[in-house]
């Protein structure tokens, strides 16, 4: 038998995160988490979407949410209540889906710029300007060459949040990237959060990304330079 709320709280403290960074990344109102962690559970409508904040936070924090929902369960619950819901699904795969499609509309209208380009080739007009495909031909090359954010998860992975621009720019992916999985970005100016960092592999327009082994590290990341942040 062990203390859920004393447990939760210790874990979150000793990797250093708050709050709204937690309710952004689970989905779990702050109100709720802090329920949890002061065993307030009559603050959490129902048992149901109690025992499903209560996994998805522990399993969070990197603790093992079967546990704490056993433990809850062999504590406080009673019979009548409701059914355990499904467990949400993570952020992460639904960011991978948008990054998938995003993928697929490029390839679709790369295509479509393909087929232009021999269309207008096969009906040129002998004796026309030579400075009309070399147009075209820049305009792809711009496309080709722009910067992307590539983030490969090696060894145990890793939970990475990425902002545009700054700390407070519009969020571009939040969520787990385990071994082997690959997600990119469009730009070239990015704020990253990277809970460990030797779990990740990072490259910005083609080149490596030095990230300093600190637990719950946060850089700003261009092309010319890496600047780790305060905080």
């Amino acid at each position: 038998m062990f203390e859920i709320g004393t447990s939760l709280r210790e874990a979150r403290e000793r990797q250093g995160l708050g709050y709204p960074e937690i309710e952004l990344a689970t989905k779990i109102r702050a109100k709720y988490i802090r329920a949890l962690e002061e065993e307030d559970f009559t603050s959490v409508p129902g048992d149901a979407y109690l025992r499903g904040f209560l996994r998805t936070y522990a399993e969070y924090l990197g603790l093992d949410g079967d546990v704490y929902v056993d433990e809850y369960a062999s504590r406080f619950i009673t019979s009548g209540r409701d059914e355990l819901p499904p467990r949400p699904e993570r952020r992460r795969i639904r960011t991978r889906e948008r990054t998938i499609e995003r993928r697929a509309v490029i390839l679709v209208l790369a295509g479509i710029g393909v087929v232009a380009a021999l269309v207008f080739a096969a009906f040129r007009i002998p004796g026309s300007s030579p400075d009309t495909p070399g147009i075209g031909t820049n305009k792809h090359r711009n496309s080709a060459s722009a910067p992307q954010l590539v983030l490969r998860g090696v060894g145990q992975g890793t939970y990475v949040q990425v902002r545009h621009g700054s700390r407070s720019g519009k969020l571009g992916f939040s969520g787990t990237v385990d071994p082997g999985e690959t997600d990119s970005l469009p730009g070239s100016r990015f704020y990253l959060l990277v809970r460990t960092p030797a779990g990740l592999h990072v490259t910005l327009d083609g080149r490596a990304v030095a990230l300093p082994a600190v637990h719950n590290l946060r850089v700003f990341v261009t092309p010319q330079r890496t600047t780790r942040l305060s905080g």
